[in-house]
């Protein structure tokens, strides 16, 4: 293919988005043009974030749009609906921006390179002849987790639309965390129709994963190890981070606030509690207030990222009555935070966090420390090899109402921190990670491999 013209397209999700774009811009500084497909809508977040270009990597990442089939005041938190319009409109719409492309002579397509979750873009690029690859954001277990849906049907712990038959403990393997029937991916939406439809397309992933010449995984060889052996396709060449290119993280959602960190430069080493639960978490009032107060009572410098969204209704309008004025001394809060630059800084004590895949690769890679918080889908994985496989963190447990209480939060701040135990064993991590991507390690030598592949 020579140093050609790849098409990246990622899940309309935030944390799909800013993985694909790394390894986007690492294909870039080895010569490769990239054309950058977002929905509408993230595009234009995605553009405005980046103060109004699509153009980065020193102009070789071109980014695009295609409409994803829904108006736009229409709710995109919903995953079921989002996905079953994006399957109605997009595949053509892809199909079109290709031929258009190639239309116009001399930077023809030479890969498509799209996230596992669109498995009919795989299936647009084996259509048109073209070289494709599925790009999996997330943990290797989650996606040989779904691999196995055939056994589990087998085994009688699903039935064959995914309903769930029986509530059981799952292990893939020694390393790799159990999970519970009721936790697989497609199981914990709380929605039994949108459940029963994301489980017809995973399958349809799985099947569509079979065209593709490359299934690569935003991972690390050893900490997964086991799952390679199980499902070999998968190929590690994580973590896919802007510290490794040492410039800024891009393709966020909202603008960062990076007042933060000058904020931070004021504060000891190790003494500021990071709280950020991601693009996706919603809190409710109660959760949110209780969640300020806990805060409060831990007495230490904390930085909280509140997003406009993480509630119902305006969160200027949640924080607990004089909440903050009373913390404005040791208390920062941003509406979304530079969060590699954050997690790399010596204030920070330990994270309190929604478990996301990029988020736990981003504090694995500093040598942060987590408080568990999960909301949904694979969070509830890693929220089992950060606690239970690694043990490098601490599950935050709810009351008996579901509530995440203030004692509950100030308690498990102080265990963690106070822990020397878990403080070694993230040290050890963080270098097992970071010498993944170094000269001769795993990753390095995968990614290596795949772009002297796409140039051949």
């Amino acid at each position: 293919m020579g140093s050609g013209h790849i098409l990246a397209i990622p899940y309309p999700a935030q944390g799909h988005v800013i993985p694909l774009l790394e390894l986007s811009l690492c294909l870039a500084r080895h010569g490769f043009k990239i054309t950058f497909v977002n929905t509408e809508y993230n595009h234009k977040r995605v553009v405005s974030a980046l103060a109004e270009t699509n153009q980065i990597g020193d102009g070789r990442v071109h980014l695009v749009s295609l409409p994803d089939g829904l108006k736009p005041g229409e709710d995109r938190s919903n995953l079921g609906k989002l996905t079953e319009t994006m399957l109605q409109v997009m595949p053509v719409k892809l199909e079109e921006l290709i031929n258009t492309i190639n239309g116009l002579g001399g930077n023809e397509i030479t890969g498509v390179i799209a996230d596992e979750n669109l498995g009919w873009a795989l299936e647009v690029a084996a259509k048109m002849k073209i070289p494709r690859v599925a790009f999996w954001p997330a943990a290797a277990a989650l996606l040989a987790m779904l691999f196995s849906i055939p056994n589990l049907i087998e085994q009688k712990l699903i039935d064959s639309d995914g309903t769930l038959l029986k509530s059981e403990d799952i292990k893939l393997a020694e390393s790799v965390p159990i999970t519970r029937t009721e936790k697989l991916v497609w199981a914990c939406i709380g929605d039994k129709e949108t459940e029963k439809f994301l489980f017809q397309v995973f399958l349809a992933n799985n099947k569509a994963i079979e065209v593709a010449d490359w299934v690569i995984c935003n991972t690390v060889y050893d900490l997964e190890a086991e799952i390679f052996s199980l499902a070999p396709r998968i190929l590690p060449i994580g973590p896919l981070l802007a510290r490794n290119r040492l410039e800024n993280s891009i393709g966020h959602f909202w603008p960062e606030d990076s007042t933060c960190l000058k904020w931070l430069d004021q504060k000891a080493p190790c003494s500021v509690i990071y709280i950020a639960f991601g693009s996706f978490t919603v809190l409710d009032k109660t959760q949110f207030q209780e969640l300020a107060l806990g805060l409060e009572l831990t007495g230490k410098p904390f930085l909280w990222v509140v997003r406009p969204d993480i509630t119902e209704e305006d969160p200027n309008n949640v924080f607990p009555l004089g909440f903050q004025e009373r913390i404005e001394s040791r208390g920062k809060i941003v509406g979304w935070a530079p969060q590699q630059s954050v997690l790399n800084h010596p204030s920070i004590a330990c994270f309190v966090s929604h478990c996301g895949w990029n988020s736990t690769l981003e504090s694995l890679s500093n040598g942060i420390r987590f408080l568990c918080w999960p909301y949904f889908a694979d969070q509830f994985l890693n929220e089992s090899y950060i606690c239970d496989i690694w043990k490098v963190g601490l599950k935050l447990k709810k009351d008996k109402h579901g509530i995440v209480t203030r004692t509950e939060i100030k308690e498990k701040v102080e265990k963690l921190i106070a822990d020397e135990d878990s403080k070694q064993r993230i040290q050890k991590l963080k270098k097992t990670v970071v010498e993944s991507i170094k000269e001769g390690g795993q990753s390095y030598n995968n990614l290596n491999n795949f772009i002297n592949w796409l140039k051949t």
